[in-house]
């Protein structure tokens, strides 16, 4: 009698299920290390909010209390004292203005590095990435000097022009490789259609790019918005940012937790907004260039 004839194909391997179940257990684990990281981000940020609206002696309490009366007597502190208000005004101007000048004079730069070639280009690409290894401490002095010796002391504009240093060399950090994802042969078709460069670069190319640009936007806005360090030595009380004013309620008679809380509460929620606003392209320019 002949062998019988196996089909090809008809015998399937058996270290399949073994693969499944190893990925399976690599989800899972890949989803508890998610649900951790997520947990060690949101526990500070709740701890804030829940001790801004709890009483001084509720804050004390041993051990901790997680179900409480809440209060809004710390908002109303900080509201009549009048001081935080002012200074997230000032946070909002500072954090606007320069997120707006960094894109006004970033994305341009990013456009014509990604486009054009011209001598020193390469130098100059790496002038502007070595801004970004610098630490603020290191240029904090010469920035106070320059301010003082240009009246720009406790002045909006000085902490605008200083974050700028930082922020336009994030904002052509990110948008360069949006740019160089966008095909020449659009922008070159405009070009033979009689557009001018800065026509091509204004409505065609950037409105492509505005993913690029959000996130750009977005993390500009959060920087200026949380910076400290400039905020305290370039300011005094008139442009006095939000950080800054939180760290007030720390003095040598102790610090004045449910006030504090309060403020960084504050200062945390327009920046949850703006990035609520904008969440739709975020995720897309964070992501760009990760598919070619």
């Amino acid at each position: 009698m002949s062998a019988p004839i196996v089909a090809a194909g008809s015998v399937k391997s058996r270290p399949a299920p073994r693969r499944r179940s190893g990925r399976a257990i690599a989800d899972i684990l890949q989803l508890l290390a998610l649900v951790a990281l997520a947990v060690f981000i949101l526990i500070p940020i709740y701890w804030m909010i829940t001790t801004s609206l709890k009483s001084t002696n509720d804050t004390f309490a041993v051990p901790p209390l997680f179900i409480f009366p809440p209060t809004a007597e710390h908002y109303q502190t900080i509201i009549a004292e009048g001081a935080v208000l002012p200074s997230l005004r000032n946070s909002l101007i500072v954090a606007t203005g320069s997120t707006a000048l960094a894109l006004l004079l970033g994305t341009p730069a990013a456009y014509a590095m990604a486009r054009f070639d011209f001598r020193g280009k390469s130098a100059l690409w790496f002038w502007f990435i070595s801004n970004r290894f610098i630490s603020p401490i290191v240029v904090a002095l010469p920035f106070f000097l320059l301010a003082r010796d240009l009246k720009l002391l406790d002045r909006h504009l000085a902490l605008i022009l200083a974050y700028l240093t930082f922020n336009i060399p994030l904002v052509i950090w990110l948008c360069i490789d949006q740019f160089r994802s966008i095909p020449r042969d659009i922008d070159q078709a405009a070009l033979v259609d009689g557009a001018h460069p800065w026509q091509v670069f204004r409505s065609i190319m950037l409105p492509l790019a505005i993913p690029g640009v959000v996130v750009s936007a977005i993390l500009c806005f959060v920087f200026s918005w949380n910076e400290f360090l400039f905020a305290l030595v370039l300011t005094r009380s008139e442009a006095r940012t939000a950080p800054v004013e939180a760290s007030n309620f720390m003095t040598g008679f102790g610090v004045r937790w449910g006030a504090m809380m309060a403020t960084g509460t504050l200062i945390v929620l327009p920046v949850v907004i703006f990035a609520a606003i904008v969440s739709r392209h975020l995720v897309r320019g964070l992501t760009m260039g990760a598919v070619k």
